[in-house]
């Protein structure tokens, strides 16, 4: 899984980046929040991001702001690397969309537990998302048929919308995902071929 890590700080962005790729995370770094703003707006962008507080273009906070104004089908997990440890700057950071806070200096330990939750998370939301375009698609194909519908009583032909007439098997596969193959009932086989019937009666 892709993780990015925004610290403007060398020695903690090179300690991170070791301890991520370590936990066999592929690594992305910025040094900056406008470089890191820039990665995240890319295609294929990191699920999970760890975004340090305080870094010059855009600070944690606003830049936490700006992922979640993202129109996402999968929204990117976002921690907020921190020094400050108050109520009040963990109050600040969650509202402005991180999803967990870390305070420095962390334990590697712990923190490795709250990425992999937030890992368990992020694949939880991909195969949720799958599903849910899987049933998109399904739903584009699916047609129903409904109303009543006008249908002969001897040759069971059905009359559409525009006046004409079609035999019973076509308009159902023009009107749903249904298709026919034709075969014989016992009934007729002994109307109209008695000699290739059964005899069991």
């Amino acid at each position: 899984m892709k993780i990015l890590i925004a610290e403007d700080d060398i020695p903690s962005r090179l300690m991170l980046e070791s301890i991520m790729q370590k936990w066999s995370f592929e690594v992305i770094s910025a040094d900056n929040g406008l470089k890191a703003w820039n990665i995240l707006q890319q295609q294929d962008d990191p699920a999970i991001a760890l975004l340090d507080w305080e870094m010059p273009g855009l600070d944690g906070p606003e830049l936490c702001t700006r992922i979640k104004r993202l129109n996402r089908d999968n929204p990117i997990y976002i921690f907020l690397l921190t020094g400050r440890n108050s109520k009040r700057d963990i109050v600040e950071g969650l509202q402005a969309g991180a999803d967990d806070y870390v305070t420095k200096p962390f334990d590697s330990s712990e923190l490795l537990a709250r990425i992999r939750v937030a890992e368990r998370l992020v694949t939880t939301q991909v195969a949720l998302s799958k599903k849910v375009e899987e049933l998109k698609r399904a739903l584009d194909h699916v047609k129903n048929l409904q109303g009543i519908i006008p249908i002969c009583m001897h040759c069971h032909s059905i009359r559409n919308d525009d006046e004409a007439w079609h035999k019973l098997e076509a308009y159902i596969e023009d009107h749903s995902d249904a298709q026919f193959s034709h075969s014989i009932c016992p009934a007729c086989m002994a109307r109209h071929y008695p000699e290739y019937s059964s005899d069991d009666e």
